[in-house]
């Protein structure tokens, strides 16, 4: 689904994706409902949200992924 993404990206673009990080208060808010996730106490609107964010992060690691191998494959860190 991502190989794609590889005809996109030069070294700079693929150093900027690795190193990309979740804003600090979206990941505050990730927690919080991590927490309420695990003791059941999510409510349906939170368990959306929640669901939204758990899919983001899969997404972001899958391109970060592609990012790294990017720049291993050209002797990259």
């Amino acid at each position: 689904m991502f190989d794609p993404l590889s005809g996109c990206l030069n070294v700079e673009a693929a150093e900027r994706i690795v190193a990309l990080r979740i804003d600090p208060d979206i990941q505050s808010r990730i927690e919080e409902l991590a927490g309420r996730s695990n003791e059941g106490r999510l409510i349906e609107d939170e368990r959306a949200e929640y669901d939204s964010y758990v899919e983001g992060a899969e997404i972001l690691s899958l391109i970060k992924l592609k990012a790294r191998r990017y720049l291993l494959a050209r002797g990259g860190n």
